[in-house]
This record gives structure tokens, sequence and C-alpha cells, in this order.
């Protein structure tokens, strides 16, 4: 009877799989957190060009000033008469607002005409390395456009 190889792993083998698993469990909750906070940040670009742009809409259809609102000190935004969003932690807001659109207690806001115009400015939302975009309203048109921030 002739005699069959052994079957199995060594050990070697046996540590260089738990090596290599090891270092992927180590290195997911740090892709994951990235992950996380690249949403957050394309959701909070998205809601703020989306309330800025309802405003818009919300002036031309009603045919009254309806303006879009920045707190700096409270971290939220929103169209002025709705709940506001908060800003995620990890992402910083900046704001350019006419100043006569500047309330007593710091909100800043951009109002939206009903013939299409607005008193104009600019939000910048920055990622933690500093990168971000700014959200630009037109003061001639009210529309909103989007750019990258420049350092």
């Amino acid at each position: 009877m002739p005699l069959r190889p052994a079957r199995g792993f060594t050990l070697v083998e046996l540590l260089v799989v738990f090596a290599v698993l090891a270092l992927l469990l180590g290195l997911t909750p740090i892709a994951f957190e990235r992950l996380q906070m690249a949403a957050r940040y394309r959701e909070t670009v998205r809601n703020i060009s989306t309330d800025m742009r309802s405003a818009r809409h919300l002036a031309q259809s009603s045919g009254a000033d309806a303006r879009f609102v920045v707190d700096l000190s409270q971290r939220s935004y929103g169209v002025e008469g709705q709940p506001p969003h908060r800003m995620p932690e990890g992402l910083e807001i900046r704001a350019v607002m006419a100043d006569q659109e500047t309330s007593a207690d710091g909100r800043m806001g951009i109002r939206f005409l009903p013939r299409g115009g607005a008193s104009g400015g600019s939000v910048d939302v920055l990622r933690p390395s500093g990168s971000g975009v700014r959200l630009r309203v037109d003061w001639f048109s009210g529309r909103v456009e989007q750019e990258p921030v420049k350092r």
C-alpha cells in the first residue's frame, strides 16, 4: 500500500493567515471612518445646495422673499421658517453674506427675491483636511453654483 502525502496546513501557513486577518481587521475601522466622513460631507453639501435652491423656488412660486439662513454659532443652516439642519462633527462651515442680511443674533442669510435675484453670498463646507466646496449664490440671477474652495 503506497503512502499518502500528509494533508493539512503547517504552523507557518496558519500564522501567516492569522497575521493577514489581524492586519485587515486593524485597518477596517480606519477605512470605515473615512468612508463615513466622506458620506457626511457629500450629504451636507447636497443639503445646503438643495436648501438654497428650495429658498429660491419658494420665493419665485410664492411671490414673497425667502431666506436661506446660516447660524455659525449653532452650526446650523436651512430655509428660514423650516427646521434647521445641523453641521456634522468634523466638518467646518464658513459663510460670506451681505451685512444687511445679518440679524442681531448673528444669523446670516441670503435673501431670494420673487423675480429671481438674491442678496448674494457664499457658504463654504470644509473637510478636516482643509479641502472643500463653496456654494455661491449669484446676486443678479439667484442661481446656486458650486466650486472648489481655493486655499
